[in-house]
């Protein structure tokens, strides 16, 4: 009997898990920002966890002055994490900026901005077709 998720995978979502909760409870800290974790993969030997993160940026913050900020915290965090999990090794956090939405985002602009152009080219070429037609019937 096989199983449906590896170990990684458990602890990776467990991991998640934790982390959201961690840093919307314990991490207070005005320049992180509303922060929104889309992944983490962790290493084999489970010493290691990227931890995919997002920013909801208000006013002069940047995702990459959130994402330095939340550098800053990492000891901190995985202190905490090490204290709410049950593993022989914490991971060793690393906090990396997803840019899969704003990427998202941009290539939909992008099709969205394509079809629009292709619907002004098929009406302009749908009105020349008109006037010369119009010119052929007023002759006829």
């Amino acid at each position: 009997m096989s199983k449906e998720f590896s170990r990684t995978q458990r602890v990776s979502q467990q991991l998640q898990k934790e982390l959201a909760i961690l840093l919307q409870r314990e991490v207070r800290d005005s320049r992180i920002g509303m922060v929104t974790i889309s992944d983490v993969e962790v290493s084999r030997d489970l010493a290691y966890a990227k931890v995919f993160v997002t920013f909801l940026c208000v006013g002069e913050q940047t995702p990459q002055s959130c994402l330095n900020a939340l550098k800053e915290h990492e000891s901190h965090i995985r202190m905490m994490l090490g204290k709410r999990i049950r593993l022989r090794l914490t991971p060793e956090i690393r906090f990396q900026y997803d840019s899969t939405l704003v990427e998202g985002m941009r290539m939909s602009n992008l099709v969205s901005e394509v079809l629009s152009e292709d619907k002004r080219k098929q009406k302009e070429a749908g009105r020349e077709d008109e006037q010369p037609g119009s010119e052929e019937s007023g002759e006829a």
